[in-house]
């Protein structure tokens, strides 16, 4: 019996990839109508919101710590933080692609995503170390 190799690999990239495509057109589409700083402001969000897809593109599960405790309750617990925090990230990305291409004020929604880039690696990073 013949088995193939599992080839996923490349839909992993679809997704943040696709992200930071839309980022790229949406940076150059508002460089040709003279806002390069509202572009470059989109890029960087975008591009954030992407290398955080690409981050967790290969995260099998949710891992559980002991700040949840332990058991069915605790997993329910860290999933349900982790879908809360992906749907309020994807909102606050998806607020300033709305107000950039509307020429509305984007300042509150790039502190709110700069503030959720900040908030995710600092915690990716200590719980990284097993803290």
């Amino acid at each position: 019996m013949w088995f193939a190799a599992e080839r996923r690999g490349g839909r992993r990239w679809i997704v943040p990839g696709l992200t930071l495509a839309v980022g790229l057109g949406l940076a150059v589409s508002l460089a040709l109508q003279d806002r390069l700083g509202a572009g470059l402001a989109a890029l960087a969000v975008l591009g954030g919101y992407a290398a955080h897809l690409a981050y967790r593109r290969d995260e099998p599960a949710l891992p559980v710590s002991a700040a949840f405790g332990s058991g069915h309750r605790a997993r329910s617990h860290l999933r349900a933080a982790a879908v809360t925090g992906d749907v309020l990230v994807a909102v606050v990305v998806g607020a300033v692609v709305v107000q950039t291409l509307r020429g509305g004020e984007v300042a509150p929604y790039l502190w709110l995503a700069g503030l959720a880039g900040i908030v995710y690696t600092v915690s990716a990073l200590v719980a990284g170390r097993g803290v």
